[in-house]
């Protein structure tokens, strides 16, 4: 059962202003990567279950989230059918994290109260999911549409709430220009969670990026 509302996941993101996500099918590695993302002082994760027994790991990582890093809101993603997001969760899944958007995974997230955020890239795909009770809506692949499609949209609905995921970096250029948009948070990858930080397990330096990444984002939003 989820540990936070879906009106507490949208104000921690409101908040922060900044998603990290990550996969790794190691379980121990993930809890460091976790600890250096709380440290950091993140209180989200996106975990994009891509790979075989993905659900077994998010298990224990979830397990250890509630344990040792209170207030961490733990998320799924990559999410493409309504029987996946049940099992997540079923296993505490606070927010549900889909590609594309449908119907379906709507449904099911709802009748649990859990947060959900489809991948959009119309106005009608996103008209549709906000009438379906979407709280925030993920714009995905963000760089295929850019700021300006976020600016463009944010004219006629100035209500919308977009985190786009996908050619987001940690460069102040890129953040500016989002924010610029006005994005409510970034969903960041692989430019946070480098594969030459997990190869040389430099969590030290991964919490160095979300601090700094963080205050960035703050700096811009002031």
């Amino acid at each position: 059962m989820a540990q936070f509302t879906r009106i507490q996941v949208i104000q921690v993101m409101e908040e922060t202003g900044m998603v990290p996500l990550f996969y790794h099918p190691d379980v121990e590695l993930g809890k460091k990567v976790l600890k250096a993302c709380f440290d950091g002082g993140s209180r989200l994760m996106e975990f994009t279950a891509r790979g075989d027994f993905a659900f077994e790991v998010f298990r224990e990582l979830n397990k250890f989230a509630i344990k040792e890093l209170p207030g961490m809101v733990m998320g799924v993603g990559s999410i493409t059918d309504a029987a996946a997001a049940s099992m997540f969760m079923q296993m505490g899944a606070n927010f549900i994290v889909t590609p594309t958007f449908r119907e379906d995974i709507a449904i099911v997230c709802n009748r649990r109260k859990v947060l959900w955020s489809p991948g959009c890239g119309t106005l009608t795909e996103i008209n549709r999911a906000e009438e379906l009770g979407c709280e925030i809506v993920k714009l995905f692949p963000g760089d295929t549409y850019g700021p300006g499609f976020v600016k463009a949209i944010k004219g006629p609905q100035p209500w919308t709430s977009v985190m786009p995921t996908g050619g987001v970096s940690t460069d102040e250029e890129n953040l500016k220009g989002w924010f610029s948009a006005g994005v409510t948070c970034v969903g960041m990858g692989s430019q946070m969670i480098s594969k030459d930080i997990l190869a040389n397990k430099d969590f030290a330096g991964l919490e160095k990026r979300v601090k700094e990444t963080l205050a960035l984002i703050k700096k811009l939003r002031s």
